[in-house]
């Protein structure tokens, strides 16, 4: 086993909902192949809030704040990757700075066009091409990686049928998120690339054929609220949809035969956890050896194409349902 010496260092740009609930946890689940070295906010103040949330597991995490502090993360040749968890407004910008210092990088998904061809221009100035991975954690859910495994056995695919009825009203955590009010496709951008992953991992389509977005209404006392991907072929049936298994939330995958025998496994949460373990690898082997290819699943062209279906389908939207043209990556 390796001595936390060998062990790769990141950062953590970024202190708020999802760095605090997701980020800072599942590092805890890896500190045995990555160490945390800093967490950086705008104020010192929740750089420090944050710190103190990871202590548990590296109690000499160093906080960083406002410029000096990403100067400081930038110039530090012992980081050898960054998470920026940050606004959508301004993560891409960050990110290529990032890039640009030769710090390996995961972000969430947002503006994709004009970032990749800034990336794609890059000088090759480094002994390496600095990895930039794009954190969508439903390309590595358990569920949907068992289902992409099982669509080889329902024959010629002939229905696709995506159902998400997401709530987001004052009880949510990111309801008074600022920035996904000013975002271009707010909400339904934030929320729904994950849902065109969940669509496409197993899939490996590109277009959706039909649209229904519905921005407001009241639930009825009692109703289950549904999120399911439905792929029909020829020869069975494979259904994933949220749920919950012995306390643990999670997505249960439903594979039914032709003659009529359902299949059910259930897989708790993962993706996030799954998808960070994957970046440490990649910038691991990146440093042995420059050609390594990294995860695909990862890759930032792949999650542009995630972006490209949903704003091609909030576009048809403002058309009244007509047919647009998706971009291509």
């Amino acid at each position: 086993m390796a001595g936390e010496n060998d062990l790769p260092r990141i950062a953590v740009v970024g202190a708020g909902i999802f760095a605090r609930t997701q980020y800072i946890p599942r590092l805890r689940e890896i500190a045995h192949l990555v160490v945390l070295k800093a967490i950086w906010s705008r104020s010192q103040e929740s750089a420090e809030a944050a710190a103190e949330l990871a202590r548990d597991f590296v109690p000499d995490v160093e906080c960083k704040w406002g410029d000096a502090g990403l100067e400081e993360i930038m110039g530090d040749r012992s980081i050898m990757g960054v998470a920026v968890v940050l606004a959508g407004q301004v993560q891409v910008e960050l990110s290529l700075k990032m890039l640009k210092a030769g710090k390996h990088v995961i972000q969430a998904t947002t503006e994709a066009e004009t970032a990749l061809s800034v990336y794609n221009s890059f000088p090759n100035q480094l002994p390496y091409k600095p990895i930039w991975a794009l954190a969508e954690n439903y390309r590595f859910e358990p569920a949907f990686v068992e289902s992409n495994k099982l669509m080889s056995d329902i024959g010629e695919m002939m229905n696709i049928q995506v159902i998400v009825e997401g709530s987001m009203n004052s009880s949510n955590p990111y309801f008074h998120s600022s920035w996904r009010r000013n975002f271009l496709g707010g909400f339904i951008l934030d929320m729904g690339v994950h849902f065109i992953a969940g669509l496409r991992m197993p899939t490996r389509k590109w277009m959706c054929w039909g649209l229904g977005i519905c921005s407001k209404f009241e639930i009825p006392e009692g109703y289950d609220i549904q999120i399911l991907w439905r792929v029909d072929g020829t020869k069975g049936t494979v259904q994933i949809e949220r749920g919950i298994d012995s306390g643990k939330h999670g997505y249960q995958v439903l594979f039914t035969r032709e003659n009529g025998q359902c299949q059910k496994t259930f897989y708790p949460f993962s993706g996030v956890h799954e998808e960070l373990k994957a970046f440490v690898h990649d910038i691991m082997q990146v440093s042995k050896n420059g050609d390594h290819k990294a995860e695909p699943r990862s890759s930032y062209a792949e999650g542009a194409r995630d972006v490209a279906v949903l704003e091609a389908m909030l576009e048809s939207s403002t058309k009244q349902g007509a047919q647009v043209q998706v971009k291509k990556f």
